[in-house]
């Protein structure tokens, strides 16, 4: 089929994708954020496409004692390359934008854009298990058959540290400029009249960006009796009929063995109010889901014996409540005689 002129709205889209991408040649492009009870204020590890900046040297030094390697711009092709990948993908733009103009030149674009974007994400998760795992046996902290490797995308525990591994500036505007050049191609293909060809066409192209795209779930997640410890106390979860989670905007989420390590983690305010998105109970009847504290019945009884006194249990229903605790001596709780602070 001829490839015909984009139109101008499309010229328009593919320009500012062209420009945004000269701004990611200056601004980070992923970050690796560290949480710990002696660093209230988190650590950092920033990605430019030029270098690593953030706190580089106090993670170097924390990683000297579990036999990481340390980190350095310098031992990293990508940093070196990068720019000069980034700068051909924004003159590309600017020439199918101001001088070539078709659909054809507009696919063949995209398309190379998602083919890096898959293998660079590809080579992050390569450097991130290498880093990981390839540890000196010789190292102050051994723990056997321990690996360190952060999460790609999303959250992940490494010993008392939470692991955040999150886009920047620059792969946010990477992300956007993917939306807008599939935009362009949705429209352009729908301008030239053969949808249905066109769809079928597309298809591959908008899976790959989904893929490239995928990011952390913020829904709560299994609590794993012997495996997930208390990000509170610090104990191991035994019985998870007591958990709670706490689930940051950023997607973060705080795992707790009893709703009294929860309470208390909200008063020291590490995660602000304004910054979470949701507080859920285990559901004492089903252990395997989870309820929305604010509209949890909260039963408290010392028959209970929750792992660090609460002796709360969470329920669905006030009838669920009722049939469970008949027969146990007890009484209802609210929680804003809980958490007052709560809003």
């Amino acid at each position: 089929m001829k490839s015909r002129a984009l139109t101008d709205i499309n010229r328009k889209i593919v320009l500012l994708c062209g420009l945004a991408l000269i701004v990611v040649l200056f601004v980070p492009l992923w970050q690796i954020e560290l949480a710990a009870p002696q660093y209230p204020e988190g650590l950092v590890l920033k990605m430019y496409p030029h270098k690593l900046a953030g706190n580089v040297d106090i993670i170097n030094g924390l990683n000297h004692y579990i036999g990481m390697k340390t980190l350095h711009t310098e031992d990293f092709l990508e940093f070196t390359v990068l720019p000069y990948i980034i700068t051909f993908f924004a003159v590309f733009s600017l020439a199918v934008a101001i001088f070539l103009r078709t659909a054809k030149w507009l696919s063949v674009l995209f398309t190379l854009f998602v083919i890096f974007g898959i293998v660079a994400m590809a080579d992050f998760w390569r450097w991130e298990y290498q880093y990981g795992h390839d540890l000196d046996p010789n190292a102050a902290i051994n723990v056997p058959g321990m690996s360190y490797q952060p999460p790609l995308i999303g959250y992940k525990q490494l010993l008392n540290f939470g692991a955040y591994s999150i886009p920047d500036i620059g792969g946010w505007i990477f992300i956007g400029v993917g939306i807008g050049l599939l935009t362009a191609i949705i429209l352009q293909y729908r301008h030239q009249k053969n949808t249905v060809v066109m769809k079928w066409k597309t298809a591959p192209l908008f899976l790959s960006l989904v893929l490239l795209m995928a990011s952390c779930s913020v829904e709560p997640k299994p609590i794993k009796i012997g495996k997930d410890a208390c990000f509170f106390c610090k104990m191991g979860v035994m019985d998870k009929r007591f958990g709670a989670e706490l689930i940051s905007k950023k997607g973060k989420i705080y795992k707790f063995d009893d709703l009294h390590c929860l309470m208390e983690f909200s008063k020291e305010a590490t995660v602000k109010n304004v910054d979470i998105q949701g507080m859920y109970l285990v559901d004492y009847e089903n252990p395997h889901g989870f309820i929305d504290l604010q509209k949890a019945f909260l039963f408290k009884s010392e028959a209970l014996r929750s792992p660090m006194g609460s002796n709360i249990a969470a329920f669905l229903t006030e009838e669920q409540l009722k049939a469970t605790t008949q027969s146990i001596e007890g009484r209802v709780v609210q929680l804003n005689s809980l958490m007052p602070t709560l809003k």
